[in-house]
C-alpha cells in the first residue's frame, strides 16, 4: 500500500495562465479527458479550475465562456501537499477543507493532482469508488 502522495498522484498536471478563457480551458480538459486544470501565475500556482467551477460558476451565471478568464471563476483559496507528504496527511487536508483534488506542489511548484478517486482505488480497491475511479471516461 503507498505510503507518501508522490505514489498515487496523477503526475504531469496540466498548468495553463490564469489569463486563458473558459473555453480555452474547457477544450483542454475535452482534450485531455480531465476534470481540472491548474492555473499559474508568475510560474506558481495560483489556482484551480475544475469542470463544476466551468459550470456552476461559468455556465449558470452566464458568464460569456470567450470573455471571462479561468482565474475569475477558479477556487483560489489552495490547499495543497507535497509529494512526500503522507497519504493519511492528503485524507486529512482533504476532510478538513472538503475538496476532492489536491495540487501536489513541490516548493510552489505543480508536479502533479491527487484525487478522492486515486486514494479510493489506493486504500480501498474495493470501495464503489474505488471501481468507479478506475473505471475508463464514457465520452
Amino acid at each position: 500500500m503507498a505510503q507518501v502522495v508522490r505514489e498515487v498522484m496523477t503526475g504531469d498536471p496540466v498548468c495553463l495562465d490564469s489569463d486563458v478563457t473558459l473555453s480555452d480551458a474547457a477544450r483542454q480538459m475535452r482534450e485531455r479527458d480531465i476534470g481540472d486544470v491548474l492555473l499559474i501565475e508568475h510560474e506558481r500556482i495560483s489556482g484551480v479550475l475544475t469542470d463544476r467551477d466551468l459550470v456552476v460558476r461559468g455556465v449558470a451565471e452566464g458568464r460569456d465562456p470567450r470573455g471571462t478568464t479561468a482565474g475569475e471563476i477558479a477556487s483560489q483559496q489552495l490547499v495543497t501537499v507535497a509529494p512526500d507528504e503522507t497519504v493519511g496527511r492528503a485524507v486529512e487536508l482533504m476532510r478538513e477543507y472538503a475538496v476532492r483534488r489536491l495540487p501536489v506542489c513541490d516548493d510552489g511548484q505543480p508536479v502533479g493532482v491527487v484525487s478522492i478517486g486515486d486514494l479510493a482505488v489506493e486504500q480501498d480497491p474495493l470501495s464503489a469508488l474505488a471501481d468507479i475511479s478506475a473505471t475508463p471516461a464514457n465520452r
